[in-house]
C-alpha cells in the first residue's frame, strides 16, 4: 500500500510522492515565545514528530524544520510587563520548550531558525514583492495587497468577502487606515519607542507574523517543500499568507502537500486563554506520566479533535502501563537492538497498513496492544517467535510511534537558579571526563554505558539533563 495523506489543499487524500527520491522537506510552524508550552502544542508536535518518524522508518531522510518566533507582540508585552529585556522572555521560553519536547519524546529538528536571525531574508521578500507591485508602504509599514495575487484564499477555500478581518489577533490601533484594502496585512511595521527595531528601506521596524516563515522556509528548505504542517487554526490567515508572500517571487508551490492537526478540546470547547480553559504541558505533567499524554494524543486521528480531561489521561495512564509491562518481558538494554531488520515482517506490514492511511495512529496503536496481548501469555514461554513479536513491539512502539520505554523523564529545570547550573569551567577535571565519555557512548549508541555512567555523576552530586537541540544541562543535585 502506498502512503496516502489529507492535503488540506485539495480537500482529498492523495499519494505521498515527494519532490527528490528518498528525501522529505518538512516545515512546521513552531512556536511564539511568551508562555509556557499548552496542550495545543504538544497536541501538534507529538503528531508531527510521528509524521517524520514514520517517514524515516519508510527510509526517507527527512529534513525536518520548526522555526521559534522570537519577535512579536505578544513578547513584546509580557516584557514590557516585566519590565525586562524581549530577550529574557524569549530565552526563558525557548529554554522551557526545549524541556517540555525533551519530556515528551519529541526529536529535536533538522533546523530550528530563529525568526530574529532571518530579519534580512525577511527585508529582501519584502523588497521583492514590493518591486513586484504585491506590496506597498505606508508611514513606514509595509502592506501586502491581497487584490494582486489572484488565488488568494485557495488553502482555506474562502472569498475576500468571507474572511474575517484581524483574523491572526495581530491588527494594531490606525492599521486599518492606511490599507488599501481591509484584508491586507503587514509585512513589515514600523518602530515604536521603546521597541527592538531593525534598520530597513521603510525606515527602523520589524516583520510581520506571516513573513517571518515565509523567509525561513526559503532559507532553509528552499523555494517549494513537501510538506508545510501545523494546527488547524493557522490554515487562515497565516498559512494563506505565506502562500500569498512566496509563490509570487518563486512562481512555484510553496508546499505540495499541506497537513493540519485539530484542536483540542476541554468541555467540548477549543482550548485558549480567552476561554479560560488553557492547561499548559507542565500542567499535565505534574499529575500524568509523559507518555501517557503522548499516548493520549496518538489515540486519536490527527485531524479530529482530542477532548483532554482528567478520565481521557488516566486511561491513558494505565494502556500506557499496559504498553510498559509488555516492554520489560526481555531486557531493554541488552535484548533490544532497535534494527528494523530484527522485526516480523508480517507485523510490519499490518502496522504500515494503518499509518499509509494518512498517519492512522489509531490502527497502529490496536497492533500494538494486539502485540502487549500476546507477549502477556508468553511471559513464562520465551521462545525465539516471542523474542521476535517482542522486538517488533518495541521497535513500532518506541522507533516509529516516540513511546519511550528507556528513558526516564526529564526533570524540569524551568525553576533552577544560575548557582544550581553549571558551566564546563566550574567542573572538575574529573567530572568534564565523564561527561565527554557519556557524551561518547550516546554517540556510539552505548546506551548501557552511558546510563551507567550518568548514575556515577548523580552520585558525586551532578544531574545531567539532555536538551533535544542536542546540548547537555548539569545541575547540582544530592544523592
Amino acid at each position: 500500500m502506498t502512503l496516502t495523506v489529507y492535503n488540506t489543499l485539495t480537500r482529498k487524500l492523495e499519494p505521498f510522492h515527494p519532490q527528490q527520491p528518498g528525501v522529505v522537506t518538512m516545515y512546521v510552524c513552531g512556536v511564539t515565545v511568551y508562555d509556557y508550552c499548552h496542550l495545543g502544542h504538544a497536541r501538534s508536535y507529538i503528531v508531527w514528530d510521528v509524521v517524520r518518524r514514520y517517514l524515516e522508518h519508510l527510509d526517507y531522510e527527512v529534513r525536518y524544520v520548526q522555526n521559534i518566533t522570537d519577535i512579536d507582540d505578544k513578547i513584546l508585552k509580557k516584557a514590557q510587563a516585566e519590565q525586562v529585556p524581549m530577550q529574557v522572555i524569549t530565552e526563558r521560553y525557548i529554554q522551557a520548550c526545549y524541556e517540555d519536547m525533551g519530556r515528551l519524546n519529541i526529536l529535536p529538528a533538522w533546523q530550528n531558525p530563529r525568526a530574529t536571525e532571518s530579519i534580512p531574508d525577511m527585508i529582501q521578500l519584502i523588497q521583492n514583492l514590493e518591486s513586484l507591485g504585491y506590496a506597498y508602504a505606508a508611514a513606514g509599514d509595509v502592506y501586502y495587497a491581497v487584490e494582486r495575487f489572484p488565488t488568494y484564499g485557495k488553502l482555506s477555500q474562502r472569498t475576500l468577502d468571507q474572511m474575517q478581518l484581524g483574523a491572526s489577533g495581530r491588527v494594531e490601533k490606525g492599521e486599518f487606515e492606511r490599507k488599501r484594502h481591509p484584508l491586507d496585512f503587514a509585512l513589515w511595521k514600523a518602530a515604536k519607542p521603546g521597541e527592538p527595531a531593525w534598520e530597513s528601506p521603510w525606515g527602523p521596524g520589524r516583520p510581520g507574523w506571516h513573513i517571518e516563515c515565509s523567509a525561513m522556509v526559503y532559507k532553509t528548505l528552499g523555494a517549494s517543500i513537501d510538506i508545510h504542517a501545523g494546527g488547524t487554526d493557522l490554515i487562515f490567515p497565516h498559512h494563506e499568507n505565506e502562500i500569498a508572500q512566496s509563490e509570487p517571487i518563486t512562481k512555484k508551490p510553496l508546499a505540495r502537500y499541506w497537513l493540519h492537526n485539530g484542536f483540542v478540546t476541554v468541555d467540548g470547547e477549543k482550548m485558549s486563554k480567552s476561554l479560560g480553559n488553557f492547561r499548559t504541558i507542565r500542567d499535565v505533567l505534574n499529575h500524568y506520566e509523559p507518555m501517557a499524554l503522548r499516548l493520549l494524543i496518538l489515540q486519536s486521528h490527527y485531524r479530529q479533535p482530542i477532548e483532554c480531561t482528567p478520565a481521557a489521561l488516566q486511561a491513558a495512564q494505565s494502556g500506557w502501563h499496559t504498553l510498559q509491562q509488555a516492554a520489560q518481558i526481555y531486557d531493554l538494554q541488552a535484548d533490544f537492538t532497535g534494527d528494523k531488520s530484527d522485526c516480523d515482517p508480517e507485523i510490519l506490514a499490518q502496522f504500515e497498513r494503518g499509518m499509509d492511511g494518512d498517519f492512522n495512529t489509531p490502527a497502529a496503536l490496536a497492533v500494538l496492544f494486539g502485540l502487549a496481548k500476546k507477549l502477556k501469555g508468553a511471559r513464562d514461554r520465551v521462545t525465539p517467535a516471542s523474542r521476535n513479536i517482542w522486538q517488533t513491539f518495541v521497535y513500532l512502539a518506541q522507533n516509529v510511534l516516540g513511546l519511550n520505554f528507556t528513558s526516564a523523564e526529564l526533570p524540569s529545570t524551568a525553576n533552577k537558579t544560575e548557582q544550581d547550573r553549571a558551566t564546563p569551567q566550574s567542573l572538575s577535571e574529573e567530572i568534564q571526563v565523564l561527561i565527554k565519555k557519556r557524551k561518547e557512548a550516546r554517540l556510539s549508541k552505548n546506551y548501557s554505558e552511558a546510563d551507567r555512567i550518568r548514575q556515577e555523576l548523580a552520585k558525586k552530586g551532578w544531574r545531567l539533563i539532555d536538551q533535544p537541540n542536542g546540548e547537555t544541562l548539569v545541575e547540582a543535585c544530592s544523592e
